[in-house]
């Protein structure tokens, strides 16, 4: 039975097939199915509305088919570009171009939301009716601005509503043309509008505000103390009293008034400013594996508009990595640190003897016990520069001269004017200042041109030297970390010259200026002078001069630079982006958030110190800890950052300050004339209004 129904329709079917698609059936059959022997087949005309009707159907499949792929694209599009964004991964064009073809329309699965954001807890039900609003987009709730002049209730959207869109929220969500598009009943957003202002009040007029806090839990991000919302009012406020110079004492009498966590808005820049360690280990913990900070905006409008490539110090994501994985085998392991150490304690040598002539021909007092009062800050930048040229370029500079080169002088002024009008710029346009003209910037990008052709008349002598070499660095001289990392050939020379440029701009006002406070707080405090002094000495009798044998037998050393650094931070603030949602003092912190440690109430703080006045580097060798800071106690020196994208001259500062003292201690002792604290200013780095003066004494060796 079921083969005859076969059979019989097979030829209506095969008729079928022929006729649609106007193709001849063999000459061998029938219209009836049954093989003809001897004669030729008939052509069967298509029914051409039986065609279009086929051909219509096959185009419906097919744009089905398109449309389910282009959704699926955008879907997996969505979920990449927000992975992406997470984890501070570079953008991928074909993402974006998946999801144009989606009309940028994408609704994730149930299955997909919950991977990009967890459910909401649970919340109390007199929100729901708010929450249910508030899913449905910021776009039902905006509307053009009338002429009409309103209310501030109609104007401002409840806060709770307004607030920060979570990741799940933002994935849901359909695109803002589809929301504006829904057909709303009249009156629905003024409705909602109302309920809103009625469900959480009107804000106070105050300049510090926050929303009630809800009852338990982790606390909303907008409850956050601040000192103001209006940035630009804040910015005008800081120009008007001076505040910009004396930005760490703005930031200390900030905590004392608001708590150990407040937001800050100024201009165009807001952040979340934390003081202790406990905060500092979550946000250390939440930095990921491509660390960001503040871009200081004016270097980098600088490298874009000269066409300079950017060094690690503006770079962030993949691109910052690679760069500096290469960098830290030149100046921040072991094997790199014990290179380039003898040259630091060469320069460092010659300085003390040099200081040490100048001494005992123009000083007065008994021989052997030479005294001479003076400021030593225009002695110590040409210390700093000579010791980062011999490390940098593998080159002496010859700034211990009674002469020194005009090129060089030109140099430490161009860095000063460089750190001077940075601050300022911080929180202004640079493009626009450059359009404008505008004599600040004018200065910026003056100073920074003298860097860069300095640097760039170093980097082609050190060219030079290399081809010169037979073999390179094979003779096991040390050409410094120029001629390593053009030895190694890993990076283009337009990066090495990026990088090296960036090294030597900051590493000598950063390191001038600690020594100084370094020497007017062991001249104040003589007892501990004398401890450091004993221990410099014995340890550097029994290494027989070997430098890095030396300073390890002396760890009173690295706790002066460590405890001078805790009271006086060349660096303020430390800053990162979090890369997920953190909570900071029971309050809420969105990934993406910039947050800052404020490097100067840190260590100033009685919370975190045991009598944080007292200048002592004990308190810094390990065996008694002295901090009242709990979990977080291993986050209270950080003048150099914390992490992977700590201050990639660490080590050549750290043992260029070190060693400086050690022979400084060795040759001389020191005294001041007033114990008075030294008031400070801030030009994006910190440095002493007035340059302490310093009584130096020769000792015998």
């Amino acid at each position: 039975m079921e083969s005859a129904v076969k059979n019989s329709l097979l030829a209506p079917i095969k008729t079928l097939k022929f006729c649609v698609s106007g193709e001849k059936q063999p000459s061998g059959w029938t219209k009836h199915g049954s093989k003809r022997h001897g004669s030729k087949g008939k052509t069967c005309a298509p029914d051409p509305r039986l065609l279009r009707s086929y051909q219509a159907d096959l185009e419906r499949e097919r744009k089905l088919r398109e449309a389910m792929n282009a959704q699926k694209n955008a879907e997996r599009a969505a979920m990449r570009a927000h992975f992406r964004r997470k984890y501070q991964l570079t953008k991928n064009a074909k993402d974006a171009e998946q999801l144009r073809a989606a009309g940028r329309k994408v609704c994730l699965p149930r299955d997909l939301a919950k991977m990009v954001g967890p459910e909401a807890p649970a919340k109390d039900d007199s929100f729901g009716l708010i929450d249910a609003f508030q899913s449905l987009g910021a776009g039902i709730f905006t509307r053009k601005q009338s002429k009409t002049p309103t209310s501030r209730a109609d104007t401002e959207p409840c806060r709770v509503i307004k607030g920060r869109r979570t990741e799940r929220q933002e994935a849901l969500l359909c695109s803002s043309s589809m929301i504006s598009s829904c057909v709303r009943p009249p009156g629905f957003s003024t409705a909602v509008r109302s309920l809103c202002v009625h469900a959480c009040g009107r804000e106070d007029a105050g300049t510090e505000r926050a929303l009630p806090r809800r009852t338990g839990g982790v606390r909303d991000f907008q409850e956050i103390p601040h000192t103001g919302s209006n940035g630009w009012i804040n910015l005008l406020r800081f120009w008007k009293d001076g505040r910009f110079s004396l930005l760490h004492k703005h930031m200390e009498n900030t905590f004392r008034r608001l708590g150990p966590i407040y937001r800050e808005h100024l201009g165009s820049q807001s952040s979340v400013n934390i003081m202790l360690p406990t905060d500092i280990g979550e946000l250390f913990r939440s930095e990921g594996l491509h660390p960001r900070r503040m871009t200081l905006q004016p270097w980098a409008t600088h490298r874009e508009t000269r066409r300079h490539s950017k060094g690690v110090f503006l770079k962030n994501g993949t691109e910052w990595r690679a760069d500096r994985l290469l960098l830290n085998r030149e100046v921040m392991v072991a094997s790199a640190v014990r290179r380039f150490l003898p040259l630091l304690d060469d320069v460092a040598q010659d300085f003390c003897r040099s200081l040490r002539h100048r001494v005992e021909t123009e000083g007065v007092g008994e021989t052997g016990q030479r005294r001479m009062t003076l400021d030593p800050s225009p002695d110590l930048f040409r210390f700093a520069l000579e010791a980062s040229c011999h490390v940098l370029y593998g080159e002496r500079i010859g700034l211990f001269s009674s002469s020194p080169s005009e090129e060089s002088e030109r140099f430490i002024w161009a860095v000063e004017r460089m750190l001077a009008t940075t601050p300022p710029l911080l929180y202004l346009p640079p493009r626009l200042l450059l359009r404008l003209r505008a004599p600040l910037w004018t200065q910026h990008a003056t100073a920074w041109d003298h860097i860069f052709s300095h640097a760039e008349a170093r980097i082609q002598r050190g060219y030079q030297r290399m081809q010169m070499a037979v073999g390179g660095a094979s003779d096991g001289r040390f050409l410094g970390v120029l001629g390593q990392l053009m030895e190694a050939g890993q990076l283009s020379l337009e990066l090495i010259k990026a990088n090296i440029t960036e090294l030597m701009a900051g590493g000598v006002d950063t390191t001038a200026v600690p020594l100084q406070f370094a020497l007017f707080e062991l001249g104040r405090n003589p007892d501990v002078q004398e401890r450091v002094r004993a221990q410099v000495l014995s340890s550097w009798e029994q290494a027989s001069g070997n430098p890095h044998k030396a300073l390890q037998g002396a760890p009173l050393l690295k706790g002066t630079i460590k405890e001078t650094l805790r009271l006086y931070p060349v660096g303020i603030t430390v800053q990162r982006y979090p890369v997920r949602d953190i909570v900071l003092q029971n309050y809420h912190v969105p990934a993406g958030t910039l947050v800052q440690v404020c490097l100067y109430p840190l260590g100033r703080s009685p919370e975190v110190f045991d009598r944080p006045e007292r200048f002592d580097p004990s308190r810094w060798a390990g065996s008694k800890p002295d901090e009242n800071a709990g979990s977080g106690g291993s986050f209270r020196s950080l003048a150099f950052g914390f992490g992977s994208r700590q201050c990639v001259g660490r080590r050549i500062a750290e043992n260029e300050m070190q060693l400086l003292l050690m022979h400084i201690l060795r040759n001389f002792k020191l005294t001041v004339s007033s114990t008075e604290e030294l008031n400070t200013k801030y030009t994006l780095i910190l440095q002493p209004e007035s340059p302490p003066r310093i009584t130096f004494t020769t000792r015998s060796l």
